[in-house]
């Protein structure tokens, strides 16, 4: 879980545009941020699964 000054932190406008930063919006994972989805892998696999995610399947081959 993240903490939540980071969370708040990430939110807040940057005084520089290249100190921005992605956190999940769903729990506020900074790492494996997937921007398509604007959440975490592990936010998407789970949304995915459940199929809250339209037009996205798991694949198998």
């Amino acid at each position: 879980m993240a903490r939540k000054a980071l969370v708040e932190k990430a939110k807040r406008e940057p005084k520089f545009s290249t100190q921005a930063y992605n956190r999940c919006q769903l729990c506020g994972r900074a790492r494996a941020y997937f921007r398509l989805f604007k959440m975490c892998r592990i936010c998407l696999r789970k949304n995915a699964l459940e199929g809250m995610l339209p037009g996205v399947k798991k694949v198998s081959w």
